[in-house]
């Protein structure tokens, strides 16, 4: 309370200061300073400025002209700092000063809509200088009214209302409907604004996007027929100003309440857009608009390797789910991206780790056009994510500079190697990830990197993973035509990996592999579904193809490299029973363990210190086994008849409740 009495003292001192200082200024000149005023305010109001420039770019810039919404948020600050300066023009403002400053278009409008007979409501959104308008209106020869409502100074409100009146601006206190009724009924004219509506708003397309709108002034002309002028305000030079007003408006009636007043506000709104295309610069855009809209676009950023795509869309799901939940739609995208070279990706990388969160400049734009290759940056502009996924380290540098860029959430899958979490709104880590190779989740709890509110510490990789999807594969690959003949049960999935930095998928462990599970097929009267990966070798694919091409219980045999059908793999999960992997692919293995199924990982040499730590919590909690391939036969048997409880991480639940706070 004190601290607003101070405020309510100050900001009537200063406002009364400005207007004597000003008095002794010529006009330009105290405008010129408003200008400058509104340069200071757009170099540290960092937040309000990324605002800005997001709403600016996703509305009327050009999308691959990097510097142009940076141009248009900066004249917009300058607007602002003017409109400033200029309320303390308002001492001193007569008939004199409007009719030399104020240019009216299209006058006739207003006497068309008198001649009505049932009132007028000047329709405004927030743009050029809102007090000035009030007098501007009030000085149009025809009877004015302004609501107003009591604010946190009302000391400086009982001032700029004492100027109010001396101008001409009837002033009425509360926003009564009642009130304003009557000043409709009675011919008169008052001010509303059809933008920012909030909660309570309406949502209508204001360019390309829902955004909340105010009802009231359609409200008011469906119910009482009165007109509607729309007005827009824009400077032309210094002090001289130009008040647009547009043609009259009447509401359309179709006897449908709710589309009434959806077409009608959609009609009005769209009269705004032209006006903001051409004046970008006069709108208040440091609020964010698309708040209370019900679509979201979802954005997953891509480096082009399967294993991260699939923990991206893992997450991705989960966001479309929540999204839902809230009755929000959400249109799904993915954009593979490729730099121009291994230097570029590495220096927009380092550019990364020393930028702030707010920027508002292009710069990140700028950044990223010169670090991607033409098309994967033209892609991106097309898009105006309102959240974006990526996994693996240079997509989440791309994933950080874009998300900045456009005010979007960001999540990031997988620890960045130069960036710091914080930059990003939600980093789901696996705990294999953890610092310096632990692998243990206690380790992680211990270690206060992994203690923000903005961390996630899941087991295992995110996948697509569920009962509802399996299903969905399972029939894909029945109907694909792939299968050799009807399925016995039980039936054994086999999904061999390849090679990579450290380890090799040797020879003679794939031959023994095969025998090993030729043999549990025999035991077992069990059928066989088989698939290798693309990063399987060809020595590897040839001996897998000899041995099953003309096995009779093999009922599925894919090389990936052939046919890289996208059932496949998620098909294999959802008809076996038992799923044998190779331990190369912390994904695959993830995948197949959230498919619920009897998992055993062979054991092999050369493996990452980040996959040992993988396979043995894996192991430790029950959801995989582990065994030399030399007895993967016993193993399986084993499982299929004794049939003991499937364990399954909670990865989905820890990763919706991160989702959660930040949606």
């Amino acid at each position: 309370m004190r601290q607003n009495l101070i405020a309510d003292y100050a900001s009537c001192i200063l406002f009364r200061a400005a207007s004597f200082f000003t008095f002794f200024l010529p006009l330009s000149f105290s405008l010129f300073l408003g200008r400058r005023l509104g340069d200071l305010i757009y170099l540290f109001d960092r937040r309000h400025r990324a605002i800005a420039y997001s709403n600016i770019r996703k509305t009327v810039a050009d999308n691959l002209d990097c510097a142009s919404s940076a141009r248009i948020t900066r004249k917009a600050y300058q607007a602002f700092g003017q409109n400033l300066v200029e309320i303390s023009f308002i001492p001193r403002i007569n008939k004199k000063y409007i009719d030399k400053y104020i240019k009216i278009e299209n006058k006739d409008y207003m006497l068309q809509a008198f001649k009505r007979g049932k009132g007028i409501i000047f329709l405004i959104v927030h743009e050029g200088n809102w007090e000035l308008s009030n007098i501007i209106c009030a000085n149009l020869g025809i009877p004015f009214v302004l609501f107003v409502r009591d604010q946190g100074f009302p000391r400086l409100n009982a001032l700029l209302n004492a100027y109010r009146l001396k101008h001409g601006v009837l002033v009425h206190k509360g926003a009564g409907v009642r009130q304003l009724i009557e000043v409709l009924k009675s011919n008169q004219s008052v001010g509303m604004t059809v933008d920012q509506g909030g909660k309570k708003g309406q949502l209508v397309s204001f360019f390309g996007k829902e955004a909340s709108m105010s009802t009231g002034a359609v409200k008011m002309a469906l119910k009482h027929d009165c007109a509607i002028i729309p007005i827009f305000y824009t400077r032309i030079k210094g002090p001289y100003i130009k008040v647009i007003l547009d043609q009259v408006f009447t509401a359309d009636r179709s006897g449908d309440s709710e589309k009434d007043l959806q077409q009608n506000l959609q009609r009005l709104i769209s009269i705004y857009e032209e006006y903001l295309r051409k004046y970008p610069h006069e709108y208040l855009w440091t609020y964010k608009i698309y708040k209370y809209g019900k679509e979201r676009e979802v954005l997953i950023i891509s480096d082009g390797k399967t294993g991260h795509l699939r923990q991206s869309e893992g997450a991705a799901k989960l966001v479309v789910q929540q999204l839902a939940v809230r009755g929000i739609r959400a249109s799904l995208f993915v954009q593979e991206i490729r730099f121009r070279s291994t230097l570029s990706g590495f220096l927009l990388g380092w550019l990364a780790k020393f930028s702030g969160k707010y920027q508002g400049s292009g710069r990140g734009m700028r950044y990223l056009r010169y670090a991607l290759d033409p098309q994967s940056w033209k892609s991106l502009m097309n898009f105006k994510p309102d959240l974006i996924i990526s996994a693996g380290n240079s997509a989440s540098v791309v994933n950080y500079f874009l998300a900045r860029e456009n005010q979007a959430k960001s999540v990031v899958l997988m620890r960045p190697v130069n960036i710091s979490l914080k930059k990003f709104d939600l980093a789901i880590i696996p705990q294999h990830d953890c610092p310096q190779g632990r692998g243990l989740a206690s380790d992680c709890r211990e270690d206060k990197l992994f203690q923000r509110n903005n961390m996630v510490i899941t087991e295992g990789a995110l996948n697509l993973i569920d009962k509802e999807y399996l299903s969905l594969k399972a029939r894909s690959l029945e109907q694909s035509g792939l299968l050799k003949g009807p399925l016995l049960h039980p039936c054994i999935g086999v999904l061999i990996g390849g090679n990579s930095k450290k380890f090799s998928l040797g020879e003679k462990i794939v031959l023994n592999l095969i025998g090993e599970i030729k043999k549990s097929a025999e035991d077992l009267n069990a059928d066989i579904l088989i698939s290798t990966s693309r990063r399987s070798s060809w020595e590897v694919e040839e001996i897998v193809k000899n041995a099953f091409i003309d096995y009779a219980r093999c009922k599925l045999l894919v090389i990936a490299r052939q046919n890289n059908n996208p059932d496949v793999a998620g098909g294999i999960l959802g008809l076996s029973n038992a799923i044998v992997i190779s331990p190369d692919s912390i994904s695959m293995v993830s995948e197949a363990v959230c498919a619920e199924k009897y998992v055993v990982v062979f054991n092999s040499a050369n493996l990452s210190t980040k996959h040992q730590n993988f396979l043995k919590n894996y192991s430790h909690k029950g959801y995989i086994y582990r065994e030399q391939v030399n007895n993967l036969s016993l193993r399986i048997n084993q499982l299929l008849k004794d049939k003991p409880q499937i364990n399954s991480p909670k990865d989905n639940l820890k990763v919706i409740e991160g989702i959660n706070k930040i949606l």
